[in-house]
């Protein structure tokens, strides 16, 4: 204890605010604390070193000043919380176990350890290491979640001003939602941006009077939007729902929060700035990427655009579907063209185009079949009520007689018998309830449903046609399922509602134009029999 008094020691305590320190005490209780162990110790301590920086990479300043005062010899020793407050990176740890080798410190100490020289250097190497990982290990993990949570559409960190996180949530599950007493002037915002008749400066000034002030942050109060700050929030593509992340890596994400302006409202307001040449990013719309397999391998299949620029001038863009190989990196499918692609969807759909009459006959039938189901389902609905009503009267009958026994002192039936009962006639009370609720929905979903099948066997080739690329990936989509593309071919299994309706198109065609043909020589008995006598027609 005598050596260790006559040593001069440096106090150093350091606070970081990012996620590793969190746990750490503060950067006041650390140094009461050492001072309490230097009075119990008698240390002589000449200086107190306080820092608020993460030690994760080299370069802080009071901490390399108080190496170069190490270095002088003002002081031999150094007093800290932990081993970790003094470094977390290779560099910095190596200039401590430098100078603890030479002698230059005779001694570390810590709440509740001392290093010296003559201790095994390889015991403080390892904690510095296992400080050093920590930080590396951290900092993928943080990483890691941050990508997922952008993957999933949710910006990571704080929402622009506008907008706030999800309250009530644990941090990394955090959403974005709108923040109702700053959107609207937000939203003012952009709407005077539109008009054409202010300028960004101009903007900036009205918005002093409306109490437009940034996002409070911990104990830090907010404060008005800076003159760049309105600049940012114009030229910030979140407000029309899609973001980059990471920054400057040409990722852009649509993100699931409610846009507060149109895309081509931001590209508007940036010609309006002088950013002609910055509209939204572009983003490649590839209309059925998601939605296939590689047949040979199971990879997902991706698309790419190629540009071919011919030596007269002229600029051809191609668009290739092919395996993304991620399964198995020596697949040797081969890519399809999207024109090719869609040569092949357009023959499936050839496959179960129905013609009109076709359509209105079917649909016209289903209404037939919902009026006798109707009929049916209204006798079924009689019965139910009926029954509800007599298991209802039976609960209140048990209860009197349950309860009168009990009030006269005698036992109608037991209390386990009394609950078994009671629990019998509650859920055949609750089941028929909710039955009669749903009464005539299944009919009325199933006529839906049907309906909408017919009309996009008439009419999806030609959406197909006409249509945008959300179109054509929304009606190939509803076509089948496990789709896949092998031997440079697209295998579509058809759903059953199509296999079902509409694996005899041609056949059915034809004998509906039969009866149409032979409506004038039937009379309607006939026209119901013949009808009846055609399976095709009915199997749906």
């Amino acid at each position: 204890m005598s050596s260790a008094s006559k040593i001069k020691y440096f106090i150093y305590a350091r606070k970081s605010s990012e996620s590793e320190d969190r746990q750490v005490a503060s950067i006041d209780d650390q140094i009461e604390e050492l001072n309490k162990v230097a009075r119990e110790m008698k240390l002589n301590v000449i200086r107190v070193f306080t820092e608020s920086q993460s030690a994760k990479a080299p370069g802080r300043p009071v901490f390399n000043e108080m190496v170069r005062s190490l270095y002088a010899g003002e002081a031999q020793g150094i007093l800290c919380w932990k081993l970790d407050r003094l470094a977390r990176n290779p560099i910095d740890g190596g200039q401590i176990s430098w100078l603890l080798q030479q002698n230059s410190i005779q001694a570390i100490q810590t709440f509740g350890k001392t290093y010296l020289p003559t201790d095994n250097v390889m015991m403080m190497q390892v904690e510095l290491g296992m400080a050093n990982q920590f930080v590396r290990d951290l900092s993928v993990n943080v990483k890691r979640g941050l990508r997922n949570k952008a993957g999933k559409g949710w910006l990571p960190g704080m929402a622009p001003i506008g907008y706030k996180s999800s309250p009530g949530r644990e941090k990394g599950f955090k959403t974005i939602e709108i923040d109702p007493e700053r959107f609207p002037l937000v939203r003012r915002i952009f709407d005077l941006m539109l008009t054409g008749n202010y300028t960004a400066p101009r903007i900036w000034k009205m918005s002093k009077g409306w109490g437009l002030i940034t996002i409070k942050r911990r104990k830090i109060g907010g404060h008005p939007l800076s003159r760049s700050g309105i600049y940012a929030l114009l030229t910030n593509s979140f407000y029309y729902g899609h973001f980059e992340y990471p920054v400057g890596s040409g990722n852009w994400i649509k993100g699931e929060h409610e846009p507060m302006i149109t895309e081509a409202e931001f590209n508007h307001i940036q010609i309006l700035l002088g950013r002609k040449g910055k509209p939204a990013p572009k983003r490649h719309l590839f209309a059925f990427t998601g939605l296939m397999r590689c047949g040979s391998c199971q990879s997902s299949i991706t698309a790419e655009e190629k540009i071919k620029r011919q030596k007269n001038g002229n600029v051809h863009h191609y668009v290739y579907y092919h395996c993304t190989k991620k399964k198995n990196p020596d697949c040797l499918e081969r890519s399809v063209e999207v024109k090719e692609l869609q040569r092949q969807i357009d023959g499936a759909l050839e496959g179960i185009t129905i013609s009109e009459d076709f359509k209105n006959w079917a649909i016209k039938y289903l209404h037939e079949v919902r009026k006798g189901e109707a009929v049916t389902q209204h006798i079924a609905f009689q019965n139910k009520q009926k029954e509800l009503d007599a298991v209802t009267e039976q609960l209140g009958s048990l209860l009197l007689k349950y309860t009168s026994a009990q009030n006269s002192g005698g036992q109608f039936i037991s209390d386990a018998e009394y609950q078994t009962v009671k629990g019998t006639l509650l859920k055949r009370k609750e089941s028929l309830e909710s039955e009669l609720k749903g009464q005539g929905r299944a009919l009325e979903e199933w006529m839906d449903l049907s309906e909408r099948t017919f009309n996009f066997a008439r009419y999806a080739r030609l959406w197909f046609l006409k249509g945008d690329a959300d179109v054509k990936r929304a009606i190939f989509a509803c076509l089948g399922s496990n789709l896949q593309i092998e031997s440079g071919k697209v295998k579509i299994q058809l759903r059953p509602v199509f296999k079902t309706i509409f694996e005899s198109t041609m056949q059915s065609e034809q004998e509906l134009l039969s009866a149409r043909t032979s409506e004038s020589s039937m009379n309607k008995r006939q026209k119901s029999t013949f009808v009846l006598s055609r399976p095709t027609l009915l199997r749906g």
